[in-house]
């Protein structure tokens, strides 16, 4: 079955950057859009960033717009989330998501913690 790991969060200063990576496997990764989410609680898991199966589409919350990069390298079957100018505002759990582009079924990943803090 779809499997999702993220990695690459920790904690970093205000204005500062990571990279996270989310890894998958189980089935043909350039068939499936995948998206990165953010959570933190007592919140509704919101959608950052989304990009197709052929990266011919991508998206941004207008709140990340001009300092993430979402990208995907489908030989590798991994999507990036690069993040730069971080904001203690940045601060949540960020999820992997991945959704076929025929037929149904979407997965998420298990999730990695991303603290802005000085």
């Amino acid at each position: 079955q779809v499997q999702l790991v993220e990695s690459g969060g920790g904690l970093v200063q205000p204005g500062g950057s990571l990279r996270l990576s989310c890894l998958f496997s189980g089935a043909t990764f350039s068939m499936f859009t995948m998206s990165w989410y953010r959570q933190v609680p007592g919140k509704e898991r919101e959608l950052v960033a989304a990009i197709t199966n052929t990266g011919g589409t991508i998206n941004y919350a207008d709140s990340v717009k001009g300092r993430f990069t979402i990208s995907r390298d489908n030989a590798k079957s991994t999507v990036f989330l690069q993040m730069n100018s971080l904001k203690p505002e940045d601060t949540a759990v960020y999820y992997c998501k991945a959704v076929r582009t025929i037929g149904r079924g979407s997965y998420w990943g298990q999730g990695t913690q991303v603290t802005v803090a000085s």
